[in-house]
């Protein structure tokens, strides 16, 4: 461990940096001595971050391990071989194709037949690469929405540097360019869907008290082609102290479906249908979730109990709702799935006659399709792999095809085909890393009251049980989102092929087992999901697959929040911690960019009795001088506009002015991702990895 006493010397004496402490927001800045770094473009802040990465970076990236994996990862992003997954609009396949020459992208197409058929005939739709030099951006695709059932002009979304902000712009992909005084939506945070070819729904920035405290849009405009947007009318309006407005839409059977969702919170919103007639609220519940349509069946997925006629549907079931039904005041509900125990709805697709359902028994991946029959469904189940993820990967609403995939962390992901009468696999990535004698079991560790907790191992068949494995866990455990186990080639490459232990922890907070599994780690709750990690942890040293010495912690966003307090309440557990895009400074996360749209997640820290509980994790909040903390890696974005900047800035300037060591990276784009092109993505990742292995190998 030479080499590392000697990299953490040298970064404790060059990361003191004259005038880390000073600040110039008033008597705000008593109270918090970093807030000038929340200043995301102030060139103080820049230059403070530019310093922090110089230092890390002359640690790391000078290591032969680093330029070793930038290289392999490389070759992995930019391979022509890789997978290509369907991108069904029309009768085309679309796709986003990046390379080292082509590093913002080719958005592309062939027919669909052609791609079924395995060939490799794209027909370049836009260039990224030669738009961003022409208008002097950095355009990153974000997306299109189609106008269908021609699917000839659609709204493309276009971020300037992996932002959540975004441009849109009506494109033609028939003549292959912007339509000529189309319809043109300056950067925002918003959304928009067609009403017909000539008028759109848009919800954006319509100037001054039109965006809500979560830097959403409180206002949504119908929009006419030719007119002044200017003289829009509005079709609805929110209170900005509301997270914002969500427009949304598709073309079903010749009909152009149009919905406006207006969100109280992250988990409450009321869904309103337009009719000819104007608005229509719909009558379900606040906390559902929609998931797409059939037949003129709205989908739902419930995250309570809901009482109907008599009825009631339980949380965690996925339900249809007749619109039609609903329009004549007689609203119809049916079940769809409702999964028993240690089960969960995952996704749904639909095609012409039938609906595709993935699910999860104990976080594995089933499949399933249900044909409708009268007043009910015929269910029939899809055969898939054990033991691994499936994805639902695309449907055709005018055909009955379909495509599904299937991976685990030793498994390349298998892209799948069917037609509601064969399956057969019809693309599978290459085995990028050296998976040959590795195992992946699934344990459970028992969590401080009790619950059981699965998590899932990826070791050597050899593995030995003295402790001196080197072990990577892996958890986010938040905002209904299940963590699963897939194939990731650089997370191989990176750490895997080099002998370590890699572990994914499916604690409290995630989606993994539906709705009650989210809301037990809810806002007071929230300390059992940190409980369950380090039961993982423990339960990992109990069985003397690893020790503290030899284990680390990897978490993004809300997973970046999580490592944050996996470092600051049990530093005995972890020798490497690894925070990435962290919400750190709990106290004040709702005043810094969408953070107010989460407080359904964590609570109001402005509310006395909600500070008193998450005053007790907070990171920012909770880090102490005179405690020893595994040296930990930031990983943040200036362009991330969606979990501030300043959470990781502050909280490293914190630990270095207490005399911790730490390395901190920050991209100067890539948006919360932190990287929006392969070379990015393959140089944050050789950062990561190359730190891992520092810490816990070498």
């Amino acid at each position: 461990m030479k080499q590392l006493t000697n990299l953490i010397a040298f970064i404790m004496l060059a990361l003191i940096l004259p005038g880390c402490g000073s600040g110039k927001n008033g008597d705000s800045v008593n109270s918090d001595p970093y807030m000038w770094l929340e200043e995301v473009l102030d060139e103080k802040a820049l230059d403070w971050a530019r310093a922090q990465n110089k230092l890390s970076d002359e640690a790391l990236t000078t290591l032969p391990v680093y330029t070793e994996l930038r290289d392999r990862f490389n070759e992995v992003l930019n391979d022509r071989e890789r997978m290509i997954y369907p991108g069904i609009t029309g009768d085309y396949s679309y796709n986003l194709w990046q390379d080292e020459k082509n590093e913002r992208g080719l958005w592309r197409r062939m027919p669909k037949k052609d791609y079924l058929a395995g060939k490799e005939t794209w027909e370049t739709v836009l260039d990224l690469d030669i738009l961003s030099a022409e208008e002097g951006r950095k355009w990153v695709y974000g997306g299109a929405v189609w106008l269908g059932p021609e699917n000839r002009f659609c709204l493309l979304r276009l971020s300037d540097g992996g932002k959540d902000e975004v441009v849109i712009r009506e494109f033609d992909a028939v003549e292959k360019k912007f339509v000529e005084r189309g319809f043109s939506i300056p950067e925002s945070k918003g959304s928009v869907t067609w009403i017909d070819r000539d008028q759109i729904l848009v919800a954006t920035n319509y100037g001054p008290e039109t965006m809500t405290s979560s830097g959403y849009p409180a206002v949504a405009k119908l929009w006419k082609r030719g007119k002044d947007p200017a003289s829009a009318v509005t079709v609805h309006q929110t209170d900005t102290a509301n997270m914002g407005i969500f427009v949304s839409g598709g073309e079903y059977n010749g009909k152009q479906y149009v919905f406006l969702s207006e969100n109280v919170g992250f988990y409450e919103s009321t869904i309103y249908f337009l009719t000819p007639d104007g608005l229509k609220q719909l009558d379900i519940p606040k906390d559902a979730e929609t998931s797409g349509m059939f037949r003129e069946q709205m989908f739902l997925y419930l995250q309570s109990d809901w009482t109907l006629s008599g009825s009631t549907f339980k949380k965690g079931t996925l339900v249809s709702y007749d619109l039609p039904a609903f329009l004549t005041g007689t609203p119809e509900v049916r079940t769809l799935y409702e999964p028993g125990e240690r089960e969960s709805f995952a996704g749904v697709m639909t095609t012409r006659d039938f609906i595709v359902i993935a699910t999860m028994e104990n976080v594995q991946g089933r499949l399933r399709i249900m044909r409708p029959s009268g007043e009910g469904w015929i269910t029939e189940a899809v055969p898939v792999p054990e033991f691994g993820t499936v994805g639902l990967a695309g449907a055709d609403d005018r055909s009955n095809e379909y495509f599904f995939t299937f991976s685990n962390p030793v498994t390349p992901t298998t892209l799948y085909y069917g037609d509601g009468k064969e399956i057969r696999a019809i693309r599978k990535q290459k085995d990028y890393y050296d998976a040959s004698g590795i195992k992946v079991v699934q344990n459970e560790a028992v969590s401080k009251d009790g619950t059981k907790i699965p998590y899932f191992i990826v070791h050597p068949a050899d593995m030995a049980l003295d402790g001196s494995n080197p072990t990577l866990v892996y958890g986010y455990g938040g905002f209904n989102s299940p963590t699963r186990p897939g194939y990731s080639s650089l997370t191989g490459i990176g750490w895997i092929e080099k002998g370590g232990i890699y572990v994914i922890a499916n604690i409290r907070g995630g989606g993994e087992f539906g709705p009650e599994w989210h809301h037990s780690a809810l806002r007071e709750k929230r300390q059992n999901a940190y409980d369950d990690l380090f039961a993982v942890a423990e339960d990992l040293i109990r069985l003397k697959i690893t020790t503290p010495e030899r284990m680390g912690f990897y978490g993004w966003s809300n997973g970046g929040l999580l490592a944050g307090v996996a470092m600051t309440q049990r530093p005995d557990l972890w020798n490497a911690v690894v925070i990435g895009a962290p919400l750190l400074d709990m106290k004040r996360y709702n005043k810094l960019l969408a953070g107010a749209s989460w407080m359904d997640e964590y609570g109001n820290p402005d509310v006395p009795e909600d500070w008193s509980f998450i005053s007790k994790y907070s990171p920012y909040q909770n880090v102490k001088k005179d405690v020893k903390y595994p040296t930990p890696l930031f990983i943040t974005s200036t362009r991330d506009d969606r979990v501030h900047p300043g959470h990781a800035r502050k909280m490293a300037a914190k630990m270095i002015d207490m005399g911790h060591p730490l390395f901190y990276h920050e991209t100067i784009e890539g948006g919360h991702g932190a990287s929006s092109t392969n070379a990015q993505e393959a140089e944050m990742r050789a950062l990561m990895y190359t730190y891992l292995k520092l810490m816990l190998m070498d």
